[in-house]
């Protein structure tokens, strides 16, 4: 669940989201993500609706250990979408991802790049964005996160740039819950966002 506040679109918008992966080979997920119900508050005036669906897949293009990076790329591609008020970063048609992962001195880091198509009105644009995010274990069951992001916003001639922290428990070895918020640090992005989850992993194969 995410809550925003203060964006270009809406002044308060309450989100379920839902994202499914599935291990088909050693080296590929396909993915599945979701927002079917979303409430908000834009022009004065309060709504309900639904989010967008989106269909990919994730495959790895080089394993690796230790301080040694593991690649990946990813593809999305929108197979609905709702209509109602999006955050600072739209909601782009197709979009593809390279990953970099890799642990150096007791930290985690995730470096990603991002290229999205945005459409609006029949207009296509090129959106670019970078993530770089750093995790670092508490204890034993508690990590903590943070990120600095960056989206270009073609649309609006104008940057998005965000700052993120959250905190992840590891309930069990299947179950991992995690909480956090992001602060928007331009004009043009979502000022505050809240959000609340869980992770699970089935613990057990699909098919042989």
């Amino acid at each position: 669940m995410l809550g925003a506040t203060h964006s270009p679109e809406f002044s308060s918008r309450f989100g379920l989201n839902g994202v499914i992966k599935l291990s088909v080979a050693r080296r590929l997920e396909l993915l599945a993500a979701a927002e079917p119900a979303v409430h908000y508050r834009a022009g004065g005036r309060k709504a309900n609706g639904t989010g967008e669906v989106f269909l990919g897949m994730q495959a790895v293009l080089r394993r690796g250990e230790g301080a040694r990076p593991t690649v990946a790329a990813s593809y999305f591609r929108r197979v609905y979408d709702g209509g109602v008020p999006e955050l600072d970063l739209g909601a782009p048609r197709n979009s593809f991802l390279l990953l970099a992962s890799a642990d150096a001195r007791g930290f985690h880091y995730d470096v990603n790049a991002i290229f999205n198509e945005l459409v609006e009105s029949g207009v296509r644009r090129a959106q670019f964005g970078q993530t770089l995010s750093i995790s670092h274990p508490v204890s034993r069951r508690l990590t903590i996160s943070g990120e600095l992001w960056h989206f270009t916003q073609p649309f609006l001639h104008s940057q998005a740039v965000g700052n993120l922290w959250a905190l992840t428990y590891k309930a069990r070895n299947n179950l991992v819950f995690d909480a956090g918020f992001n602060r928007g640090l331009t004009g043009t992005s979502t000022q505050w966002e809240v959000f609340v989850g869980f992770t699970y992993l089935v613990p057990r194969k699909l098919w042989r």
